[in-house]
């Protein structure tokens, strides 16, 4: 994780609310308005009956206390406004806590389609809506229970499975592909690429696989792990995982479809 971030997250007043200023509303408006002429058809069952439980607006970047109070009464979950970037560490002790990391700020105009930075329009739009469903909210608690007691070298495993579930899964709802991963839900180009490419490749979900897949974030993915089901995910928060984390570890990682990305100097 980058240890710098160019935006700056706003601080709540004691009461939870936070002064957003007319263009970081608009730019929210447009963002919400574009996604959601994309969502339909694409998006799973479950983010829509998220959606409108949360009753996200257009108008306005929603207060985290208004989806505190939904969060709380259907699974017991919560945001916690966060900087722009937070440490492995904190990460996973908050979602053990059942408590969500929201950074506060929003992008630019520049960043518009794509940042590699989660702002508030990719965790409130992309993953608060899921955190209504009990499958959803019981596999990231337990991830971030394993997160918080794993070492540094099984948190990088870990971190593959959320990555290729939470951020850029699919599943199969009545025989057809829908999105769960909040990567792809609050991104306009890849909410189309995820579904529609000819290019991109697409497994069922084998947990050990999934540990052991190299990613980018900075690019439109190359493969995706489809679940069969949303209740997989409850399933799969059941299961012994860490064994599963150290026969990935000695098995090794697969070949990446990926260019690595260049290091600087």
């Amino acid at each position: 994780m980058s240890k710098q971030s160019k935006y700056n997250s706003k601080k709540p007043d004691i009461n939870g609310i936070i002064q957003w200023s007319d263009e970081e509303n608009a730019i929210w408006s447009e963002l919400y308005h574009q996604q959601m002429a994309l969502l339909p058809g694409r998006a799973c069952s479950e983010y829509f009956e998220g959606l409108d439980l949360l009753g996200l607006s257009p108008r306005a970047i929603p207060q985290l206390p208004d989806i505190d109070k939904v969060l709380q009464a259907t699974t017991g979950w919560q945001t916690a406004a966060v900087p722009a970037l937070i440490s492995f560490g904190e990460f996973f002790e908050l979602l053990a806590n059942k408590r969500f990391p929201v950074a506060t700020f929003i992008r630019s105009r520049e960043e518009f389609h794509y940042l590699q930075e989660p702002d508030i329009f990719h965790e409130v739009m992309g993953h608060c809506p899921l955190l209504t469903n009990p499958s959803f909210a019981a596999f990231t608690e337990t991830y971030g229970k394993l997160g918080l007691n794993a070492s540094k070298e099984e948190r990088v495993f870990l971190a593959r499975l959320y990555w290729f579930t939470v951020e850029f899964g699919l599943v199969k709802e009545n025989g057809e592909l829908r999105i769960v991963g909040g990567g792809i839900l609050s991104s306009p180009k890849e909410t189309c690429y995820a579904l529609e490419s000819d290019v991109a490749v697409r497994h069922p979900l084998q947990v050990l696989d999934a540990l052991r897949t190299p990613y980018r974030i900075d690019i439109l993915q190359p493969l995706y792990y489809v679940l069969d089901n949303f209740s997989q995910l409850m399933e799969i928060s059941k299961m012994d995982m860490m064994p599963m984390v150290h026969q990935a570890r000695q098995m090794g990682l697969f070949e990446p479809l990926f260019t690595p990305k260049q290091r600087a100097g």
